[in-house]
This record gives structure tokens, sequence and C-alpha cells, in this order.
């Protein structure tokens, strides 16, 4: 699974960003237990390190915890997982009705468009 980086933005961050997603969108389960910094560094080709600090950053989210010796899990509180995603979608929402308005279309127009896409 090889992710596109911005250079503009620290890959710990980008690499925490796409965990949040997997997280909540179920790629890796409430209390399941995730692959190893190395493996997880190796699938997403980035240093080990730096794939440490993002899976530290979701350790202090309170959205995995480590097992001594049996390594990371994901968090069993689906309700932490079921807020994460709630903001994440509401951030996707706004940033569409942001663009929309722009362009100069209100909410009611907006969702018409929403509408017309076939999924």
């Amino acid at each position: 699974m090889e992710l596109s980086f911005d250079n503009n933005i620290p890959i710990y961050i980008q690499l925490l960003e796409y965990m949040k997603i997997y997280l909540i969108s179920g790629v890796f389960k409430c209390g399941e237990k995730l692959p190893s910094v190395r493996d997880f560094a190796t699938t997403f080709k980035v240093n080990p390190n730096t794939m440490q600090k993002a899976l530290a950053e979701l350790e202090s989210m309170d959205l995995i915890y480590t097992e001594r010796t049996n390594g990371k899990y994901v968090t069993k509180d689906e309700n932490l997982i079921a807020k994460l995603k709630d903001e994440y979608a509401l951030t996707l929402a706004k940033s569409y009705f942001e663009g929309m308005r722009k362009i100069g279309l209100g909410k009611a127009d907006s969702i018409k468009y929403l509408e017309r896409i076939d999924n």
C-alpha cells in the first residue's frame, strides 16, 4: 500500500491522517492488533522512526494503545472511533460547502449537485 506524500507537510502528520482514515473506515477494527512499526514502515515506504512518531501521536489521542511485549492495538472504544468519524465527516462536508460557496452556490444548490452524483 503505497501512499502519496505532499512535500510541504511533515510525513508523520500525513501518516497520522492516513491512519485515522484507516481507523474510522474500519480497515483496522476496534481491538485489532496492528502490524509492527517496522512492517508499517516497510508497507508505507517510510523510515521506522517517522512511522513510530505517527503511531505515538495516535496513542496520545487514545486511538491506539500498546500492550507491553504484545504490540500495538486499536482502541476498544467504539464511541471514540465514531466521534472521530463524525468530526472527519463534518470537516469534509464543511470543506465541500465552502468550495461551493466560493463559486456562488448556496447550500440548497450544493445539495442538488451531491444528489446528481452516481455512487
